[in-house]
């Protein structure tokens, strides 16, 4: 019914850093404690001892995602919401205010306050080395380094339900969280879809599930595009980067297959399959997930 957790404690930190709704950076009071945080891949810190915090269980619309170098290079979700999202973040672990750089408009000049105290919940780092976790500003649930089981109580303090809750950010699980947890991350979003606060909900505008005109990267990029599942939009992106000139879908769900990298199976079910493309129709320039992204569990890889 719960999950032990790593407590960490530390500093979260936003000045000279590009957050966006589910990335933030967090230097532990002691830097060894990464150490103890268990992975296929151990984090690697910064030279001043902060790495980047990958949040549990949500998705957030992208600020910056791909390549520089790639044919579209450096692209984003629709950014009023995407913002939005980074902002209650910064917010929910502290932050009262921050600045953007003038002339890189992701990245943060100053906040205040500089730095705020915090900890994470970690159940390791995933296979790029990125740790995992829920977030929290306060009410930190034990002493720092002990493992502590998660519950539910302990979940609605965190910034990563907190988001789901305000309609911010999709619900992305992943094999090793457990069911109940996912369970409660599940009904806050599911209330959040059920009420929208408009201009300030993904689900005011989600078509993952409904389709997507696809005509281009436009389509997903402009103020105004498409707001769909982070993780559908970064396949589309690379689909796309293949053949710039040529925005047809025609092999997109062939793309999914060879590629083969998602593997998941559907809440309540055991099958584990292989491929987006078992979850995904594309009806001429149009494409959409047959299934709610809290239906899908991503298998840790």
């Amino acid at each position: 019914m719960s999950m032990p957790m790593l407590v960490i404690k530390g500093t979260f930190r936003a000045k000279g850093f590009e957050p966006d709704g589910d990335t933030v950076n967090f230097t532990p009071d002691n830097v060894a404690d990464w150490r103890l945080v268990p992975g296929a891949r151990p984090v690697v810190p910064r030279w001043d001892g902060s790495a980047s915090i990958r949040l549990e269980g949500i998705d957030a619309l992208e600020t910056h995602y791909g390549d520089e170098k790639s044919p579209s290079g450096v692209q984003h979700q629709p950014l009023p919401l995407a913002h939005a999202a980074m902002q209650e973040l910064l917010k929910q672990i502290g932050f009262t205010g921050f600045d953007r750089d003038d002339k890189d408009r992701e990245r943060i000049s100053s906040t205040t306050p500089e730095a705020v105290d915090g900890y994470i919940l970690t159940r390791g780092a995933d296979v790029f080395g990125r740790c995992v976790a829920l977030v929290g500003h306060r009410s930190q649930p034990a002493p720092n380094g002990y493992a502590v089981e998660v519950d539910e109580r302990m979940l609605v303090k965190t910034a990563n339900y907190q988001l789901l809750k305000a309609g911010l950010v999709y619900p992305t699980y992943y094999s090793e969280f457990p069911e109940l947890l996912r369970a409660s991350l599940t009904a806050a979003a599911a209330a959040a879809a059920a009420a929208p606060e408009p201009g300030k909900s993904v689900w005011e505008k989600d078509v993952t599930t409904t389709g997507v005109k696809v005509t281009g990267l436009q389509s997903l990029t402009a103020d105004d595009g498409a707001v769909i599942l982070p993780k559908l939009f970064r396949r589309l992106k690379d689909y796309l980067d293949l053949n710039p000139s040529d925005p047809s879908l025609s092999c997109f769900r062939a793309y999914l297959a060879g590629a083969a990298e998602d593997h998941f199976y559907l809440q309540g079910k055991p099958e584990v399959f292989r491929g987006m493309h078992h979850v995904v129709e594309v009806d001429g320039d149009t494409v959409r997930m047959t299934h709610k992204p809290q239906e899908i569990v991503f298998v840790e890889k």
